[in-house]
């Protein structure tokens, strides 16, 4: 290796923070990467790129609603996919001639980090001459096909919040470095002026959430985020508002119409960011092998239990080296997963991360075409417990000694079906 010259995952040196950041990206994937203040934004970014309005986006039904909104926000129709049940990845092979006829785009989602099918959907795609995004907010350690997912796209976005934990930040990243300007300059006119009082809140809330953690004052601080109307979720999927959302779709492409939607659980989603911020998000980046190492370790525990399901059970979560693939959220099947999310719970373990209804079932035909073959991802939503891999002990001592029971394998569906 030349003097200089950065290895794998391994930043050049440089004196900007923001830089720095895509630096590393750039080196980890092997293709050029802009930074951005949100996996969403940049997303957005990158759909209004590749897509005239109008067009069509084969996606996942189970996936977060925000990005469901962001899809409309660009101007273009979700249809939903069917899905595995084992993983939730696209079942490619499920997906009928006409719904591939008629796309502009597909966007994959890589759930909790297991990814879907990208060289077999980079193949469609390439003979219908449409773009391919990779979603890769929750798998950035994750690979497939013999490259680390994100590679595969025309463009794809990672979340610096997930495995980092830096709870700000983005990256978008294409196969063409000659697009590099076009879409820096699509982003710098989306961005909204940087808030003094958002990076202040930034510096602070790693503070504030070790003293409610320490304190243990977490019933009181959601009590008084409902107060304050800071709680925009009071079930799993936020309110759909459709005569609202109807009139917001009328109107895109357009990121502020939709704003309401799209905003939900990170209101400084398309702000400017400040060096602090960027400085912090590179201080997290730099320790990312080391909890991809420990995702994957706890992965690998939690993929032995009886929970785990065939995709456990048959090698499904593991990467091209055999290894376990580093999940951000490891989806544990379970028969009652309310009882089981309460026996967590008073082991101090809190399950996020559910996406329950599926989309089409959640935002109905006004908005997106349902997918042809919707039982798989029904099941999946139903029963996915996805934990974190970092508390993986704790998490099978918890389900151990509540009891709880395996799911049943739904019959006919899939890998489950036998």
């Amino acid at each position: 290796m030349a003097t200089g010259e950065a290895g794998p995952g391994q930043a050049r040196s440089t004196s900007q923070p923001r830089e720095r950041l895509e630096e590393t990206m750039r080196s980890r994937l092997g293709r050029e990467s802009v930074y951005v203040p949100s996996c969403r934004f940049g997303l957005y970014a990158a759909l209004r790129h590749w897509c005239p309005p109008g067009g069509r986006v084969l996606m996942s039904p189970v996936n977060d609603d925000v990005i469901f909104f962001v899809v409309l926000a660009a101007g273009l129709r979700p249809v939903q996919a069917p899905l595995n049940p084992a993983d939730a990845s696209i079942d490619v092979d499920a997906v009928p001639e006409e719904v591939w006829g008629s796309l502009s785009a597909v966007l994959t989602t890589n759930l909790y980090g297991n990814p879907d099918s990208a060289p077999e959907l980079r193949a469609r795609c390439d003979a219908l001459g449409i773009p391919l995004f990779e979603d890769a907010a929750h798998a950035i350690g994750s690979e497939v096909g013999g490259r680390p997912v994100g590679a595969w796209g025309d463009a794809s976005v990672f979340s610096l919040s997930k495995h980092v934990g830096a709870k700000a930040g983005g990256i978008l990243s294409v196969a063409d470095a000659g697009l590099r300007e076009a879409l820096e300059k699509t982003c710098d006119d989306l961005l909204l002026p940087r808030r003094t009082t958002a990076e202040v809140a930034y510096a602070v809330r790693p503070y504030a959430e070790a003293a409610v953690r320490g304190l243990r004052l977490r019933r009181a601080a959601w009590a008084t985020m409902r107060m304050l109307g800071l709680m925009e979720r009071e079930e799993i999927r936020m309110p759909l508002r459709p005569e609202e959302l109807a009139r917001a779709v009328a109107s895109a492409p357009d990121l502020g119409a939709h704003d309401p939607w799209v905003r939900v659980d990170m209101h400084d989603y398309r702000l400017r960011s400040g060096r602090f911020r960027l400085t912090r998000i590179g201080r997290k980046l730099d320790r990312l092998d080391d909890v991809l190492a420990r995702c994957r370790a706890g992965t690998e525990l939690l993929l032995s239990t009886p929970w785990a399901g065939p995709a456990g059970r048959t090698g499904r979560g593991a990467g091209p080296s055999g290894r376990a693939q580093p999940l951000f959220r490891v989806p544990l099947f379970v028969a009652d997963r309310d009882a089981a999310t309460a026996a967590l719970a008073r082991r101090g373990v809190v399950v996020g991360y559910l996406y329950d209804p599926p989309l089409d079932d959640y935002a109905g035909a006004d908005f997106t075409d349902p997918s042809p073959s919707p039982e798989g991802a029904r099941w999946f939503a139903r029963h996915a417990l996805p934990v974190d891999p970092l508390r993986a002990r704790t998490v099978v001592e918890a389900l151990e000694e509540s009891g709880a029971r395996p799911a049943e394998a739904p019959e006919g569906l899939g890998p489950f079906g036998g």
